[in-house]
C-alpha cells in the first residue's frame, strides 16, 4: 500500500505541482501588465485547496498533522477592479502563499524522488523476478549482457541471481515503504507549516481579535443589564412607590381603595423580585456557581419548552471564567433551537478528554443552521473564541443539526 501512495504522491508531485509551480510563477510576473492582477488570485486559491489536500492525504496516511495559516481578507475589501488588486496584494503579502510557492518547488523534486523510490523498490524488485523467470532471454537477445543493478544477466545462472536482487527490493520496499512515506511528508511539512515565528504573530492576532471581541460582548451586556433594570424592574419600583404614597394619603379617608392600591404594589414588588432574579440568572446563575455547569445546564434545559436530555461526564470543575463561557454557550445554542429549529426533541452531551471541554447540542429540527451572517451562532463562536475555543456545526437541510463546542481547559 505505501509504494501505491508513493506512487500516486510522486506523480501529483511531477505533474499538479510542477503545472501550478509554473502558472503561479508566469502569473505573478505578468501583474504589472495587469493581467496578473486578475489570474493570481485564483491560481494561488488552487494552490491552497491543492496544498489542503496533501495536508489532508498526510493526516490519512501517515497521521501528521501539517497545520496552515493562512490570513483571512479585510472585511472592507472592495468590489470590482479596486478590490482585486486589494485581494491580490493581500494574497501576495501572505508569508503562507511564499511557503506555498517553495512546497511546490521542494516537492517537485526531492518530494518526488521520495515518494517515488517507496514505489520504485517494489517495482525494481517485481523486474528482478521477472529477469529471473523469463524476461531474460529477450533482453539479453538485445543487450548481453544486460546489468541488473550489479548483476550481469547473460544466463539462467545470473538470472537467478538477478531474482533474488529482485527480492532483496521487494523486502526493502515492504519494510521502508512507510517510513519513505512518512520522510516525504516530514520533507514537505518542514517546508509547508509555519515556523514558531508565525505561529506566535498568528497567535497575537487571534488573541487581539478575541479581545475586541470579549470588550463588545462585555459592553453590550452592560447595556442590556441597564436596559433591563431600566425598564423593568426600576420601573416597577417607582410604581410601587408612588402606590404607597397614594395610600398613606387614602388610608383614612378611603381604606378599600387603599386596600386595592396595597394589593397592586404587592403585585408590582413580587414582578420586580422576579424580574431581578431573572436578571441575576442572566449575569451568572446562583446554580452555577454553587454547583458547577452540569448541573446549571440541567437546570438550565427543565425550562425549556422542548424536550431535552442532558449527559454529564465531567470528573471535576473548571475555571468559573471558562465554566461561565460554557454556559452561556449553551445557552445561547439551546435559544437558537427554540427559536428557530423547530425541534421536538433536544440532546445535550458535556465530557471532558484530552484537556479539552466538549460540548454537543443536538436537535432533530429541521436543519439549515450557519455560522455567520450575524447569526447567534456567531456570537457562540466569539465567546468560546475568548478561551481559544472552537465551534463547529453540521446542519444538512431537513435536520439533524449538531452544534459542537470544545474549550481547552484543566480541572479541578
Amino acid at each position: 500500500m505505501a509504494s501505491v501512495r508513493g506512487f500516486a504522491l510522486g506523480l501529483l508531485a511531477v505533474t499538479a505541482s510542477v503545472v501550478l509551480f509554473v502558472l503561479t510563477v508566469v502569473s505573478i510576473s505578468l501583474i504589472p501588465l495587469g493581467i496578473g492582477v486578475f489570474t493570481t488570485p485564483a491560481l494561488i486559491g488552487l494552490v491552497r485547496s491543492y496544498s489542503s489536500y496533501r495536508r489532508l492525504l498526510a493526516a490519512r496516511w501517515t497521521g501528521m498533522e501539517l497545520p496552515a495559516s493562512y490570513r483571512p481578507f479585510p472585511h472592507d475589501l472592495r468590489k470590482g477592479v479596486t478590490g482585486q488588486v486589494e485581494r491580490c496584494t493581500v494574497l501576495l503579502k501572505d508569508p503562507a502563499t511564499r511557503r506555498d510557492l517553495l512546497w511546490l518547488l521542494v516537492d517537485m523534486t526531492a518530494g518526488a524522488v521520495v515518494a517515488l523510490l517507496a514505489a520504485g523498490l517494489i517495482l525494481e524488485g517485481l523486474f528482478g523476478l521477472l529477469l529471473g523467470a523469463w524476461l531474460w532471454k529477450p533482453i539479453t537477445a538485445v543487450e548481453d549482457p544486460y546489468w541488473f543493478t550489479f548483476v550481469p544477466v547473460g544466463g539462467w545462472g545470473t538470472a537467478l541471481i538477478a531474482a533474488l536482487v529482485g527480492c532483496g527490493y521487494l523486502a526493502a520496499g515492504l519494510k521502508f515503504g512507510p517510513a519513505l512515506l512518512r520522510v516525504h511528508f516530514l520533507l514537505v511539512g518542514t517546508v509547508l507549516s509555519p515556523d514558531r515565528q508565525q505561529q506566535l504573530e498568528q497567535r497575537i492576532d487571534r488573541l487581539t481579535e478575541t479581545r475586541h471581541d470579549a470588550l463588545d460582548s462585555s459592553a453590550a451586556e452592560l447595556r442590556r443589564i441597564e436596559r433591563d433594570l431600566h425598564d423593568g424592574a426600576q420601573a416597577r419600583l417607582v410604581a410601587m412607590g408612588m402606590h404607597l404614597g397614594t395610600i398613606e394619603a387614602l388610608v383614612e379617608k378611603d381604606p378599600a381603595q387603599a386596600k386595592e392600591l396595597i394589593a397592586m404594589a404587592r403585585e408590582s414588588s413580587a414582578e420586580a423580585l422576579t424580574e431581578l432574579r431573572d436578571l441575576v440568572r442572566g449575569i451568572h446563575p446562583p446554580v452555577l456557581a454553587e454547583r458547577g455547569l452540569g448541573d446549571a445546564v440541567k437546570a438550565l434545559a427543565l425550562r425549556l419548552p422542548v424536550a431535552s436530555e442532558v449527559d454529564v461526564e465531567l470528573p471535576g470543575r473548571m475555571e468559573a471564567p471558562v465554566e461561565s463561557a460554557a454556559y452561556f454557550a449553551v445557552s445561547e445554542a439551546l435559544t437558537n433551537v427554540v427559536k428557530h429549529a423547530g425541534a421536538g426533541r433536544i440532546w445535550v452531551d458535556i465530557s471532558y478528554a484530552e484537556g479539552s471541554l466538549r460540548i454537543a447540542v443536538t436537535d432533530d429540527g429541521r436543519g439549515g443552521a450557519v455560522v455567520g451572517g450575524g447569526s447567534g451562532l456567531s456570537g457562540v463562536e466569539r465567546r468560546l473564541g475568548t478561551f481559544d475555543g472552537v465551534l463547529a456545526v453540521s446542519s444538512p437541510a431537513g435536520g439533524p443539526t449538531m452544534v459542537t463546542m470544545e474549550i481547552p481547559c484543566a480541572l479541578s
